[in-house]
């Protein structure tokens, strides 16, 4: 078959309207999974094999970011390709009352209208009241949980009761399970690719591994038996169930034909936490907190039939330009991607576009503030003040460069200000206690502590 560039495909594709070249959507969301726990990222001790090899067939993204270092307000970001805060989905954890806007569109919206069938395996976290529901923003299926994090096994007097937003659900139904979550999420995710039907699929498998807790199966647990810290050895073979239900994933794509135009994403919700032994190095900080542990996360991109060549993308991008790119691939017109945040990726990875997707890039939540100008970053502490590295030369910011470059440090404050001033207010609050420990958090890497 003729190979054609990227920006041809989305072209014909847009005028043709021909289903067949339409590509399969899958994205594969981790749950706090550290920066440096995968085995394509070096880890010595954690083993992904199905992971690692699409990361190494794909297009690997070495400055790729969430758009919050907290579940939530991540997933609103990365389901509506804008920053969150626009809406006001800022802080963590919706109320029991409250969720996702409903004038947002989500991704799945805009693929159904575009003749996808749509569906969501796993961790949900946008609200838990019925106008919240997935197949009420765009999915036609759902099987998972409607919040954040849960028992790995079925627990009927606790997480599964009846009226709890973290018992498991299909379509709205509470159902029970047998086994491990993580491989009941796999084969559901199977069931739904597998669906007979001729139109392409979007699936959102969004895992709640790694995140706690640690609840790992006997068997899986004995693979890492040479991991002595016993938290890290759960997370290990945390890992390694959700490294497997993505192998048997994609080994039935290949089985059907179907896995060589089938753009599939890969990246965690945020960085590593606190409470799973997770590793972020060589980065600074962890999930929560606005150092780079906590928003670049390990991310790729993988999709044979047009990322022909192997290789990484080092320019910043975002996890906002997951709706735009995949849009553009599903025939979507430019014009209709100009409300996003996102960037289409798919002329700057054909190298139609040779400037970066991004010059700026910004985060907020409730007390801290963050921002890239280029290889800049900018990092606000209420009741503190900033601090500024060059990622370029101090990955690890561990280099505070606020005195000395006064000029740059205040032009970036201006900016990232005005960039806040177009925010809605956030439309629910967090616990003071969580200032208290970010802020010790921030203020701890900021003065090398």
């Amino acid at each position: 078959m003729k190979t054609f560039s990227l920006s041809f495909f989305s072209f014909f594709i847009a005028i043709s309207g021909w289903s067949e070249d339409r590509p399969n959507i899958i994205i594969l969301l981790a749950d706090d999974l550290g920066w440096a726990d995968l085995g394509y990222q070096g880890s010595n001790d954690i083993r992904s094999p199905h992971i690692d090899k699409l990361a190494k067939n794909g297009i690997r993204f070495t400055d790729g970011h969430v758009s919050a270092s907290v579940c939530s307000p991540s997933r609103a970001g990365l389901m509506t390709g804008r920053y969150q805060q626009r809406f006001g989905h800022e802080a963590n954890s919706p109320p029991s009352s409250d969720g996702m806007d409903l004038k947002q569109v989500t991704m799945a919206d805009r693929l159904k209208k575009l003749g996808y069938r749509t569906g969501l395996i796993g961790k949900w976290h946008l609200g838990n009241q019925e106008e919240f529901y997935p197949t009420q923003r765009g999915f036609d299926y759902f099987y998972g949980l409607r919040s954040g994090s849960r028992s790995y096994f079925y627990n009927a007097q606790k997480d599964d009761k009846a009226g709890n937003a973290k018992a498991i659900e299909e379509n709205g139904k509470r159902v029970k399970f047998d086994g491990y979550l993580t491989d009941v999420f796999g084969q559901k995710a199977i069931d739904f690719i597998n669906t007979k039907d001729d139109r392409p699929f979007f699936l959102f498998h969004s895992f709640t591994a790694p995140h706690g807790p640690m609840h790992a199966t006997e068997e899986d647990e004995a693979l890492f038996a040479s991991i002595e810290n016993t938290k890290r050895r759960s997370y290990a073979a945390m890992i390694w169930a959700m490294d497997r239900a993505i192998g048997k994933l994609i080994a039935s794509l290949k089985e059907s034909g179907r896995l060589e135009n089938t753009l599939i994403w890969f990246l965690s919700d945020n960085g590593g936490a606190t409470g799973n032994a997770s590793i972020n190095l060589p980065l600074a900080g962890h999930k929560g907190i606005k150092f780079e542990g906590g928003t670049r996360v390990p991310f790729f991109a993988h999709w044979p039939r047009e990322f022909k060549k192997a290789k990484e993308f080092n320019p910043m991008m975002i996890s906002m330009d997951i709706m735009a790119t995949s849009l553009a691939a599903a025939g979507e017109k430019q014009s209709a991607l100009k409300k996003l945040d996102g960037v289409n990726l798919l002329p700057f990875l054909d190298g139609q576009k040779d400037k970066p997707p991004h010059q700026y890039l910004y985060w907020h939540k409730l007390w801290f503030s963050a921002m890239r100008d280029g290889p800049w970053k900018l990092i606000y502490v209420q009741d503190y003040g900033y601090a500024l590295y060059n990622l370029e030369e101090d990955l690890s910011e561990s280099n505070n460069l606020i005195k000395i470059e006064k000029k740059r440090s205040d032009r970036m404050i201006a900016r990232l200000n005005d960039w806040k001033a177009e925010l809605e207010k956030p439309r629910w609050d967090e616990a003071q206690v969580w200032f208290r420990t970010h802020s010790k958090n921030h203020i701890r890497i900021i003065e090398g502590e």
